[in-house]
């Protein structure tokens, strides 16, 4: 039976809708990203507002407030530029040194050092300390039977071994798709499955809905299933 109009429609319609909305999702997802980043960037350039150039060449309205685009865009490059040297400066002496002294400002004022120690922390762990998390691994959470994959953060944990009578781990388990916030677990080191993914997997892995699958677990077949006789 032939297909009505509005049934081919719908089933075109559907299918390049498909096609389409990651491309478009993207493309709103970078839009929305510059015009935030421009917002805090556009800050840099603020010597235009002295300089004897015209405004209509400077801001969108012409007089003053956003900037046209190409002057967020070099804003943005122009930030790049200053953390690309920051994070020179931090590999020799006098860099760390300054470091220092902000942490150390920073956790000195009230309020602002909950909130700065909880972000510094925060970075460290997805950043790429290498202390933060150990290792990959899976335990049976939130219930028996069903796995999760988290990290394992330390193997010491005196008090909690001797209320226990057994050797547990701490590990964390993230939230999906935003990994900054999750659960800490104590499990019995006996309980928990390492895996061979890096910690960087790991995280891309969780984040990725399970989506993105570690390189040597996609190249590693699996053996196969032996049929019933």
């Amino acid at each position: 039976m032939r297909k009505s109009f509005f049934a081919r429609w719908r089933a075109s319609f559907l299918t390049g809708l498909a096609v389409a909305l990651p491309a478009l999702l993207t493309l709103a997802v970078i839009k929305w990203l510059f015009g935030t980043i421009s917002s805090f960037t556009d800050t840099l350039l603020f010597f235009l507002r002295y300089c004897p150039m015209d405004p209509k060449f400077v801001y969108e309205n012409g007089q003053s407030g956003l900037m046209l685009w190409y002057w967020s865009l070099l804003a943005l490059l122009l930030a790049v530029i200053l953390i690309s040297a920051v994070g020179v400066l931090a590999r020799y002496y006098i860099g760390k040194r300054m470091i220092e002294w902000l942490d150390t400002a920073m956790m000195n004022v009230p309020i602002m050092n909950k909130f700065y120690g909880a972000i510094k922390q925060v970075n460290e762990a997805f950043g790429g300390n290498k202390n933060s998390f150990k290792t990959v691994v899976m335990v049976e959470f939130p219930r028996e039977g069903m796995y999760s994959v988290g990290f394992l953060t330390s193997e010491q944990h005196a008090e909690v071994q001797h209320k226990t009578k057994e050797k547990v781990v701490a590990v964390f388990i993230p939230t999906t798709p935003n990994p900054t916030s999750g659960f800490l677990v104590l499990v019995p080191e006996e309980k928990v499955i390492k895996l061979d993914m890096s910690v960087a997997d790991g995280i891309k892995y969780i984040v990725s809905l399970g989506s993105i699958a570690p390189e040597q677990l996609a190249a590693k077949a699996l053996p196969p299933s032996s049929s019933a006789a």
